[in-house]
């Protein structure tokens, strides 16, 4: 089953009298469960692509289908409700809410959607277990480490069971050990429950965890 098919997608971003062709006609096919990098250069059009597929940006051309739906025909507020539902997204710098817990950050989504307290007390529970910080529910993101931000963040990507991870650059502020664990959590989330994962990458240690690999460079896919 498809969960992101992308049609001939094209993205030109204009300053004055400048156009810069981010993507020059995209085509790419994700099934469900993948475990994907997207990889090239900088300036290849692999964040572009990877925020198209989000809902966080239009493309000039082309159309984009997330989980059986044409997200380019949506307006601002259908595509939200998109995100909200559907898209998990983890950042490179983490984007925790300073002045949550690790808990009460995975639960914000939940609260979003509108789950009872009894639903999200047993899934935020359900995922500290899952990233090893069960231990850590009460510390707020400036006593944890960065590879524990990233681990809560992944949490909270999860927490309401949407049907695709979409990760930016998920290591680069990270060391090697915590690198490689967050990527580790990554791959044995993605084969327990089935989420189909998407990264943007340019990280070997990040490339080598992939199942698949697709290539950019000057805005078009160059191996899938």
């Amino acid at each position: 089953m498809e969960v992101v098919k992308i049609e001939n997608i094209t993205r030109v971003y204009k300053v004055g009298q400048i156009e810069t062709h981010a993507l020059r006609g995209v085509n790419l096919t994700i099934e469900n469960g993948e475990f994907t990098a997207l990889v090239g250069p900088s300036g290849s059009g692999k964040t572009t692509l990877l925020q198209m597929i989000g809902c966080l940006d239009q493309p000039s051309t082309g159309r984009v289908f997330v989980d059986g739906k044409d997200v380019t025909t949506l307006n601002r507020n259908q595509r939200a409700d998109m995100r909200k539902g559907h898209i998990g997204f983890i950042f490179q710098f983490f984007a925790l809410i300073p002045t949550l817990s690790a808990y009460e950050n995975i639960e914000m989504p939940l609260l979003l959607n509108g789950h009872s307290p009894a639903e999200r007390k047993a899934r935020v529970e359900e995922l500290l277990q899952a990233v090893d910080l069960a231990d850590r529910a009460n510390n707020r993101p400036d006593q944890l480490s960065g590879g524990q931000q990233q681990r809560v963040a992944i949490a909270r990507a999860l927490a309401p069971k949407p049907a695709l991870i979409l990760a930016d650059e998920p290591t680069a502020n990270l060391d090697t050990a915590n690198g490689e664990q967050v990527m580790e959590i990554m791959t044995r989330l993605n084969k327990e429950t089935g989420v189909t994962f998407v990264f943007a990458t340019h990280d070997p240690r990040v490339i080598k965890y992939a199942r698949r690999v697709v290539t950019l460079r000057d805005g078009l896919v160059v191996q899938a």
